[in-house]
């Protein structure tokens, strides 16, 4: 289980209903696929089952935080592809942990800055034990963030570099 001020975050609901009609990318109502491979979704923060209805579709998740926080993420404004459900979802459950932990997957844990930069990152080797592959993933949070210009970090897979979630800086007097 995370650590309490560590929250991975799906993509928001109301995000969920735009990407549905038009992605970050501008492509209008993304064809709905099949998928049985248990590709990650970044609606509920976990694998795809069979038979599920899934959209893949272009997001642009700094820039989705960038707008929200009142900042230009300039040149580090990207769009990549995500798979979401086609539908309604009922959204992570609070007590998985750290969503795509399994494996021993390689993962980068890119920094970014209050003003949208990118402030350093680093990669991390997952153990096949996920219990330890939680920690391995909250120790890398707790070195991002005490780092007091770090406002949020993206966990994405380093062989494709997909974003799988993102963490924001946690808020309260425990912070890091």
């Amino acid at each position: 289980m995370t650590t309490p001020n560590f929250r991975p975050a799906a993509i928001p609901p109301h995000v969920l209903e735009e990407l549905r009609l038009s992605d970050d990318a501008g492509a209008f109502r993304p064809s709905p696929v099949h998928d049985t491979s248990g590709a990650p979704l970044r609606c509920c923060l976990r694998r795809t089952r069979p038979g599920e209805l899934v959209s893949l579709v272009s997001y642009a998740p700094l820039r989705r935080w960038a707008a929200d926080t009142g900042v230009d993420p300039g040149a580090y404004d990207e769009v990549g592809p995500v798979f979401i459900h086609t539908g309604p979802c009922t959204g992570p459950d609070p007590e998985c942990g750290y969503p795509f932990a399994e494996m021993g997957a390689l993962r980068v844990l890119r920094r970014y800055s209050g003003d949208g930069r990118i402030a350093g990152g680093a990669i991390v080797q997952l153990p096949t034990d996920l219990p330890l592959a939680q920690a391995v993933v909250d120790e890398a949070l707790r070195a991002a963030f005490a780092d007091a210009e770090v406002a949020l970090v993206h966990v994405r897979a380093v062989e494709y570099g997909c974003f799988q979630y993102e963490v924001r800086r946690p808020v309260g007097p425990a912070s890091v």
